[in-house]
């Protein structure tokens, strides 16, 4: 983590009075360095304080620090930084295991206990991975609830800032500051949209009992499905159904679709946010304009990028470049667009509650009695070594890490709420060990975020 930060005037009495809050170092803050992990930011420091840090500061809070994270949140392991890799407090046998990405940085503040919470941002899973490779909660709440005002982007139509913390009840304290309308962000629900949400899913008398249907994704049911994974999905549903709950298998067929749609999407969205960086708005400058080196190596854009982005960065800009080409437009970024809109369907098809904003007037729900949440795991497997993803013989290529968001993707491109809570995968008696938790995700239709909050409560620890 940065050097800590000082402390807010706010005044006392308030919920989170003196609570120590860390914040990914891709959202600004005034006092400390916002440098997104890239050497192209290594000396920016943002005039302004992002609306979510000056709305912890007049709840009390106090600005812990800055932690690390993948480069521009583009990765699933935050090991894409320019100042290294974030390592797990977790270890297997080859060593540190991975803190997920891209919020790995604050899944550790909160892990250690360094914070009492940490924020971060989720796009593709970027909270949620994270949470379930530390063993704690991360939450995504639905998009357009929290400010994104201040926040560097990767991908406007999929990032929302994520909350991180040990307890539920803890991530439900710090929502309830930050999920406010923001008229600085054209993207923050206005409150008509807001009234409108509570009306529709009668927010305030939703109880978690009686028995609420809880969904189970057939399609997330994979082969490559770790087998203590497997356990904790199952323990978690077997926790539900003995509480009272019923259990429905239900069906998402654009599950296979959803991580290619993403990986077309959110690159294409940052080739367009990350061409300001050119070393003469912003960014770091790598060479003068009046360079007396080589004419082939002196354009000052070129090399400004060049030097001042990582691999990841480079790799996906060049795929989001070539999803927007006049000639690729249509087979590929449309095409992802079409997938989009089918993710949201399969899940308004599947859920009891109606989605209180259609997208058009001529949408219409399903028959069926549907489901309250979906329960399903947040990542397939076990974190992997940090040795095994950045090591010279048998590391993981980039494909191997983009699949880690397979269960994740779905929830953000419908802009859903869902959280990560930690589930033992042994069975009662057996004992715990740090190895044997895994990621238990719940997620509810849009708006539902209190429902989602309830049910991860019921499930957070169970077991361990």
């Amino acid at each position: 983590m940065a050097r800590p930060g000082k402390r807010c005037g706010s005044p006392l009495g308030t919920r989170l009075d003196g609570r120590l809050i860390a914040f990914k170092d891709n959202i600004c803050t005034r006092d400390l360095p916002t440098t997104c992990a890239s050497k192209s930011l290594e000396t920016f420091t943002s005039p302004f304080n992002a609306t979510v840090v000056g709305q912890l500061e007049k709840a009390g809070a106090i600005v812990a620090g800055k932690t690390n994270l993948d480069e521009f949140g583009m990765g699933s392991h935050s090991i894409h930084s320019h100042f290294g890799p974030v390592k797990s407090a977790r270890c297997g046998d080859a060593g540190h295991l991975s803190a997920g990405g891209s919020s790995g940085g604050s899944a550790v503040a909160v892990a250690t206990d360094q914070c009492y919470s940490a924020i971060g941002t989720d796009t593709g899973g970027s909270v949620r991975l994270p949470a379930a490779f530390t063993g704690i909660v991360g939450f995504k709440p639905s998009y357009g609830l929290v400010s994104r005002w201040g926040v560097v982007a990767y991908a406007n139509s999929l990032d929302t800032v994520g909350i991180l913390a040990k307890r539920t009840s803890t991530v439900r304290d710090v929502f309830g500051v930050l999920n406010q309308h923001d008229p600085r962000d054209p993207t923050s629900l206005p409150p008509s949209s807001r009234s409108r949400i509570a009306s529709k899913l009668d927010l305030s008398s939703r109880p978690v009992s009686p028995s609420l249907r809880i969904g189970v994704p057939l399609e997330y049911n994979i082969c490559e499905l770790a087998p203590s994974v497997r356990r904790a999905w199952y323990r978690s549903l077997e926790h539900m159904r003995q509480q009272g709950h019923t259990i429905h298998p239900v069906s998402l067929p654009m599950t296979k679709s959803a991580l290619s749609a993403y990986y077309i999407l959110a690159p294409a969205e940052a080739s367009s946010n990350l061409a300001k960086y050119d070393g003469v708005r912003y960014g770091t400058q790598t060479v003068g304009r009046d360079s007396d080196e080589d004419k082939s190596e002196s354009y000052l854009y070129a090399k400004t990028r060049g030097k001042g982005f990582g691999s990841e960065v480079k790799r996906r800009i060049m795929l989001g470049a070539f999803s927007l080409s006049a000639d690729a437009i249509d087979n590929y970024f449309l095409q992802a667009q079409r997938i989009r809109r089918l993710v949201r369907h399969d899940f308004d098809a599947v859920f009891r509650a109606e989605h209180p904003l259609p997208a058009s007037s001529t949408e219409q729900q399903s028959e069926q009695a549907g489901v309250d949440v979906l329960i399903c795991p947040t990542a397939p497997s076990p974190p992997p070594s940090i040795s095994d993803l950045t090591g010279t013989s048998g590391a993981k290529s980039p494909l191997d890490a983009y699949v880690n968001d397979v269960f994740t993707v779905p929830a953000s491109l419908a802009g859903l709420p869902a959280i990560s809570v930690p589930v033992s995968g042994r069975s009662n008696g057996e004992g715990h060990a740090e190895g044997d938790l895994a990621g238990i995700q719940v997620v509810g239709q849009y708006g539902d975020d209190e429902l989602v909050l309830k049910v991860g409560e019921l499930l957070e620890g169970y077991g361990i």
